[in-house]
């Protein structure tokens, strides 16, 4: 469909229709993950093994943001956004990989 006859269709539309449509979209919330890994399973982390992290989220509408990692690299602290806590698991699970605590993190608060 046109994108201005989307519109069109989207303001004939009442507006509890529009808000049904709204809520009902899946909603990516933000996790902050703790992990421990054996001295050196993270040595080998490279592009190949990144990809195919990603891919296996992807399954489970999930996705790895960035990851920070103590000195000896056996604590992680990992940023994912998924539709679900039970979505960070199981994609963990199919990654073969722990999860320490999970938390959800909603609030952004940035410096100045």
């Amino acid at each position: 469909m046109k994108p201005l006859l989307l519109l069109v269709a989207l303001l004939a539309w009442s507006g509890s229709a529009i808000a049904a449509v709204v809520t009902t979209a899946p909603q990516q919330h933000r996790y902050v993950i703790e992990r421990t890994f054996p001295k050196g399973a993270l040595d080998h982390l490279d592009a190949k093994t990144k990809a195919a992290v990603n891919e296996t989220n992807a399954r489970y509408g999930v996705r790895w943001v960035k990851s920070y990692a103590n000195a000896d690299r056996t604590k992680t602290v990992c940023i994912y956004e998924g539709p679900s806590e039970a979505a960070i698991r199981e994609a963990a699970k199919a990654n073969h990989m722990t999860v320490d605590s999970i938390a959800e993190m909603p609030v952004t608060l940035e410096a100045e």
